[in-house]
């Protein structure tokens, strides 16, 4: 079980950006029920506040236990301030989950500003917390973790109006892979790094639809994934199966092996081969 992994033990420390609600407000949750010492960020501050309030209400300190700071993660100045902060009042991080995100309508030939902003938070501000915080983490030579949250939109790229997401995503799945490989590779180094990919998960206050997953179940997979080993937790949904994100991911990298149209899956001419398509 991942909850009797080292780095999440009772008065260590997790920081969670992104954390006023969904999925990260869920990992706070967890961390602060499992006697975790916890920082949460976000730039919306009354939702911070509130979520501040319920991860209090499950910390063995109550408000002791826990620090909440509106960070823009896409500075990295602001987050060398937050990682002083966090080492100030708590210490020793054995947890730092990336989570936070934006998602803006960006098509691929205008909206620079929303390209530029997308890439700040999505993909600069995974950047800018393991510049902050890791080198501590492998320096203290204890268990710790890294969670960095991609997109199963990374992976297959679908085609709409946030074009600027699925590129941000698949940049965080590149450098985490080169994380990972690293961390392994430095003597000494107790830390590992995780990429999740959340499936259909009900967040930022939308109403919850059927087959989507609640953020616990995402958090549930993830513990068990991490207590497992796992890099690459793909988590599934209602609708979508492990089976199903197996068979989207390779039909995607068929495209390049077999020479077929970029995004095929969603081109006319190869709709009847994808949905006859078994890996």
């Amino acid at each position: 079980m991942a909850e009797n992994h080292p780095a999440l033990t009772a008065g260590r420390v997790a920081v969670v950006t992104g954390a006023a609600s969904g999925i990260g407000l869920a990992a706070a949750k967890r961390f602060a029920s499992l006697g975790m010492k916890v920082c949460i960020t976000d730039v919306a501050e009354d939702a911070l506040a509130a979520a501040a309030d319920e991860v209090a209400g499950l910390a063995g300190g109550g408000a002791d236990d826990v620090l909440a700071a509106a960070v823009d993660v896409g500075d990295l100045a602001a987050m060398e301030t937050l990682k002083d902060w966090v080492d100030e009042r708590f210490g020793d991080v054995a947890v730092l989950m990336n989570n936070a995100v934006i998602r803006l309508d960006a098509p691929t030939t205008e909206g620079s500003e929303n390209w530029r902003r997308t890439m700040e938070v999505n993909f600069f501000g995974v950047v800018n917390g393991v510049h902050a915080f890791v080198p501590a983490m492998i320096a203290r030579g204890e268990p710790a973790i890294v969670i960095n949250a991609g997109s199963k939109q990374g992976i297959t790229n679908p085609p709409g109006t946030k074009p600027a997401y699925n590129v941000a995503k698949a940049a965080v799945i590149s450098y985490t892979e080169s994380l990972q490989h690293e961390l392994r590779n430095t003597d000494g180094c107790q830390v590992t790094a995780h990429l999740m990919v959340p499936g259909w998960t009900t967040t930022g206050g939308r109403e919850h639809q059927p087959g989507a997953w609640l953020p616990d179940q995402v958090i549930d997979y993830l513990l068990a994934a991490i207590g497992n080993g796992d890099f690459y937790v793909i988590c599934p949904d209602g609708e979508v199966s492990p089976e199903e994100d197996r068979r989207r991911i390779l039909w995607a990298a068929g495209d390049i092996v077999e020479n077929r149209p970029p995004l095929s899956r969603w081109h006319p001419a190869y709709a009847e081969a994808f949905e006859t398509f078994e890996p």
